[in-house]
């Protein structure tokens, strides 16, 4: 998007350094990287930087108002409410898509937000990994906002006073996870091992674990565990349950993924922000331009159960409208210019939230670029430029 910057790497790219590029990754991760890592990052002009801080920060404001857990507490659906709700979420995640305004100057809009973790540790090694390789992304361009060093900042956060060994990434099944990678950088970078729902011991409010053959308690939980993955394994035996009451200190706690969710979208009124409105709220009288909007259930994750084509008869047929979001479509931009032509990006803007801070802060961000219909990477499969990128922002 900065255009003498794309010229640049564009021509400066090849194949072969991109091979390379991908080979050191699989060399310093082996077997772990399972998805795909586009050919270039995205270069963010001034402009675009400070319209999606700008954004971001107004809706920091709503999650920071005094009564966001009372407009928030029908958000947690039954049965799915977490003891030990902490006073504000360890993480945010903002999702926009990079479009161009009535001007024609580019814009973002809200496609989603989540109070959940995203691959912060993948990510800082990926943006780092771009700047070592392609010596054509300028020393200039930044792609993380840490005051400290951007491990420290991590650090900070997810370790807080405890000492790694009293500390669990929590998953199911994490060696199967497609972001499995984030977890390898995680233990090598703050030495939090992924440890899965199926392993942790439970003895009364305590919980332990198996490190290296000892009873290892686990006091402080990096959250990465969502309802909808467990939902998967219905038979599932295990000692711990999620919803039990035990004495951790939650990092991520499971109650804040659903109270910042699509669930707030229609809460927030900003020009970065698309029309969205609960589907229970239309009374079963749909605008008659559905051709303009996208349908998305409340508690999914990675595009799951997006309808992009509703139909009033779809909408009608749904027997749960209270959990069902009707958003206005928003026009990516192809903005990458790839060798072949135009490539939409969606940015990612990923905050931190350490205890006792008035508000999230602004650690760094990702990128997805896409030429499907979808952004997600699993929709992109048999495209090249696309799939999971870094940003680079101009100060």
């Amino acid at each position: 998007m900065i255009d003498s910057i794309r010229q640049a790497y564009n021509q400066s790219f090849s194949e072969a350094v991109y091979v390379d590029f991908l080979q050191k990754i699989r060399e310093d991760w082996p077997g772990q990287l399972d998805f795909r890592v586009a050919e270039s990052p995205v270069f963010i002009p001034a402009a675009l930087r400070e319209k999606l801080i700008t954004a971001g920060e107004s809706f920091i404001d709503t999650i920071t108002a005094s009564d966001f857990r009372m407009k928030t507490e029908a958000a947690i659906p039954d049965g799915q409410r977490v003891p030990g709700e902490n006073g504000h979420t360890s993480f945010l995640a903002i999702d926009f898509a990079v479009c161009r305004d009535e001007a024609g100057d580019l814009t973002p809009q809200l496609i989603e937000l989540q109070g959940f973790p995203s691959v912060f540790a993948f990510q800082g090694y990926l943006s780092a990994l771009f700047a070592e390789r392609y010596p054509a992304i300028p020393e200039s361009l930044r792609w993380h906002f840490a005051a400290d060093d951007y491990a420290a900042e991590l650090k900070k956060v997810l370790l807080g006073d405890e000492a790694p060994e009293h500390c669990i990434l929590l998953e199911i099944f994490p060696e199967k996870q497609k972001t499995r990678i984030d977890f390898a950088v995680t233990e090598a970078l703050t030495g939090i091992r992924p440890v899965c729902y199926t392993q942790i011991q439970k003895e009364g409010r305590n919980l332990f674990y198996d490190r290296d053959g000892i009873r290892t308690p686990i006091r402080r939980i990096y959250n990465r565990l969502i309802f909808d993955d467990l939902q998967s394994y219905p038979g599932l035996q295990t000692d711990f349950q999620l919803t039990d009451d035990i004495d951790v200190t939650w990092v991520g706690h499971p109650n804040w993924f659903f109270r910042i969710s699509k669930y707030i979208l229609p809460l927030l009124k900003s020009p970065y922000v698309p029309d969205t409105r609960y589907l229970s709220d239309f009374g079963g009288k749909f605008p008659e331009d559905l051709d303009n909007y996208v349908l998305k259930p409340l508690f999914s994750f990675a595009g799951m159960g997006v309808d992009l084509h509703p139909t009033a008869e779809s909408l009608a047929a749904i027997t749960d409208p209270r959990h069902y979001i009707l958003q206005k479509k928003v026009q990516y931009e192809p903005v990458i210019q790839a060798p072949d032509g135009g490539v939409k990006c969606e940015i990612r803007l990923l905050y931190t939230w350490p205890e006792g801070d008035a508000r999230p802060k602004l650690l760094t961000s990702l990128s997805r670029l896409s030429r499907g219909e979808m952004i997600g990477v699993r929709y992109n499969k048999d495209f090249s430029w696309v799939g999971a990128s870094a940003c680079f922002f101009e100060v």
